[in-house]
């Protein structure tokens, strides 16, 4: 009877924790203070992006992860701030789970890409390309940098208006429990 009443009470307590919503207020007080999270669960877009040699994505390419989605330029100075953080924490927490995933909007060079990437030493992220806004615009992307929370289902859960320290035990903490979420 014990032995029953344990693994009940411990998969009460696992379950909970596997649907347990982020510490929003946390993660605010914690540095993220400009985060803005959705009332409830929006589809992100499904219009496509390239990479660098040309091939063809959409955000659906990454369902079943969370994703932290960052629209930026690489003539946008808040970018150039918040980029070494942003590789540090896919560096970190990237994985099957999570991936930074970063889109450079509008005019944006790959060779211009890659001088940015090097002049502030971003190693671990991708270069994909929305030259003509397209994926920008259909999310509602008005100025950069944006960074967008995506679930695993591919539902944006939040939105951070300008840079941020991504690479913060705040953001770290937010990934960690939006990751712990069930999927």
């Amino acid at each position: 009877m014990l032995r029953s009443a344990l693994l009940y009470t411990a998969l009460v307590f696992g379950a909970n924790a596997a649907f347990a919503e982020p510490d929003w207020q946390a993660a605010r007080e914690g540095g993220l203070d400009k985060l803005i999270v959705a009332d409830s669960p929006v589809p992100v877009s499904d219009v496509t992006f390239t990479d660098r040699d040309g091939g063809e994505h959409s955000l659906a390419d990454w369902r079943g992860k969370v994703v932290l989605l960052n629209f930026w330029a690489t003539w946008c100075a808040p970018c150039r701030e918040e980029m070494p953080a942003l590789d540090a924490l896919q560096a970190e927490l990237g994985a099957e789970d999570f991936e930074v995933v970063t889109i450079a909007t509008g005019r944006n060079a790959v060779d211009r890409i890659d001088a940015f990437f090097a002049e502030v030493g971003v190693d671990h992220l991708p270069v994909l390309l929305d030259p003509r806004q397209q994926v920008a615009r259909d999310m509602g992307v008005m100025g950069l940098p944006v960074t967008v929370l995506i679930d695993r289902q591919g539902n944006e859960v939040a939105r951070y208006l300008g840079d941020a320290d991504w690479a913060s035990d705040a953001a770290k903490a937010l990934v960690s429990q939006m990751v712990a979420a069930a999927p």
